[in-house]
């Protein structure tokens, strides 16, 4: 038996797992993958160059993740914010250069500040840690970000930009988003825009983001299992027990769970309050897919692009992963429509939009690479994804514990998920660590303690 164990070694298990191992607790961490990382990836090609696959960017209030960087002694440098150009747009009518959509007029341009400055002024009466607090919490929840931004007369060109900046960022249309989930998301980031590129993904890991995830699973070594495919968790007042897939069971103290919703939902999970359970239930990720391409240059520069897209294509955005590399990103809304192409047609239509977008140089890639993180079963989805109503349902449990089942992952924080999934997992392992003191002093003083069984 160990004290415990930690399910999933993404960001959020890893994390976890080395605080807790820090902080004096044996732990174990299973991973169901044969490597660690979660949707943090990445690929070395043959000559030598890193692709990342999943998670890249990240924002000056991303706190959680760049201090766990420098603890790690990982640099950071600047992302595809450096890059000098213009940003570019394909729609299926015209395709165009500069902050707004082609045929963006001065009185779409002031109805997109006007309907901005509204859903700021709404974002800080928002708390991100306790949005059901708000009087209107519930009406916020209930309408969508479109619906709101057509009740505020947004004129129907800053409807368009804003549904194609959401399916860019594949989180989902802007119909399908919960008015107050966005609120809360702009609220964590001091509500200054709706969505600031050099505040949300200014910076990334000068050694790529997967490395953030290797240089913890090298420290944590054999404390953590590879191909260990969790079935079932057994929760008591004793300590929980953990049934893999193939029946072998191991036994713990405590849990991290850190599995993310979707799967969790495969999980058979026995000793947690029905209220919890129903709260990790009605969580979703967008079933969303990431492509990469890779050049021997920035092929964006030739037309003054500056690699930053938003399409209306069958992806939805572009952006420069490195000097010469696209990393691209496919909404749920156009998920169906990649998948049903076979590999060979949706790559070439990949590459043609590319070629409209930045010449035909992006025709010639020397890597293509896909990833379609929602049909991954050990994720089911790629961010978070909160749709109206959501927030309600999920109500004020989300992201909190039931001792000695902690939760941790990005679906437990408000925005950005390689943040999310490393503040919520050292969260996890701080709150574990601090009940695991309250029990042995209690023990201790010949009492008993009331910290596992805290609702």
């Amino acid at each position: 038996m160990t004290d415990v164990l930690v399910l999933g070694a993404g960001l959020a298990g890893l994390a976890a797992a080395r605080d807790l191992a820090a902080g004096g607790a044996d732990v174990l961490a299973l991973e169901a993958r044969d490597r660690v990382g979660g949707r943090v990836e990445q690929l070395e090609l043959p000559d030598g160059r890193v692709l990342q696959l999943g998670g890249e960017v990240v924002g000056a209030f991303h706190t959680a993740y760049l201090g766990l960087a420098a603890e790690l002694g990982l640099e950071t440098m600047p992302s595809y914010v450096a890059e000098p150009g213009a940003t570019s747009w394909w729609l299926p009518e015209a395709t165009g250069r500069g902050d707004h959509p082609p045929g963006f007029s001065a009185a779409d341009a002031e109805s997109a500040e006007r309907v901005e400055a509204a859903l700021l002024a709404l974002a800080r009466q928002v708390d991100p840690d306790d949005p059901w607090s708000h009087p209107d919490a519930a009406a916020l929840d209930a309408v969508s970000v479109a619906a709101w931004m057509r009740e505020q007369g947004a004129s129907p060109a800053v409807l368009r930009m804003h549904e194609l900046a959401a399916l860019s960022m594949a989180g989902g249309s802007e119909e399908r988003r919960s008015l107050l989930g966005v609120l809360r998301q702009v609220a964590v980031a001091g509500a200054q825009e709706i969505y600031g590129e050099e505040r949300w993904e200014g910076m990334r890991l000068a050694t790529g983001s997967a490395s953030l995830a290797l240089r913890m699973g090298e420290e944590l070594g054999d404390r953590v299992r590879l191909g260990a495919v969790v079935s079932a968790i057994d929760v008591t007042r004793s300590g929980v027990t953990v049934t893999l897939r193939e029946g072998e069971t191991l036994r713990a103290a405590a849990v991290v769970c850190a599995l993310p919703v979707g799967p969790l939902r495969d999980v058979a999970v026995t000793g947690v309050s029905e209220a919890r359970l129903a709260s990790l239930h009605r969580q979703r990720q967008a079933r969303s897919a990431k492509v990469v391409a890779g050049y021997p240059g920035p092929v964006w520069r030739s037309l003054s692009g500056n690699g930053l897209a938003v399409s209306g294509g069958i992806v939805g955005s572009t952006w420069a992963q490195g000097p010469d590399a696209p990393s691209m990103l496919v909404g749920p809304e156009r998920l169906g429509v990649f998948l049903s192409a076979p590999p060979a047609v949706r790559r070439a239509e990949v590459l043609a939009l590319l070629a409209d977008l930045y010449g035909g140089a992006a025709l010639e890639p020397e890597a293509y690479l896909e990833r379609a993180w929602g049909l991954d079963p050990f994720t089911q989805g790629y961010i978070a994804q909160w749709a109206p109503g959501d927030l309600t349902a999920v109500g004020p449990l989300h992201g909190t514990h039931e001792p000695p089942f902690y939760v941790a992952g990005s679906d437990h924080w408000v925005c950005g998920y390689m943040e999310g999934a490393v503040r919520t997992g050292r969260s996890a392992a701080a709150a574990l660590l601090g009940d695991r003191s309250a029990v042995t002093a209690s023990a201790a003083a010949g009492g008993s303690s009331t910290a596992a069984t805290r609702p």
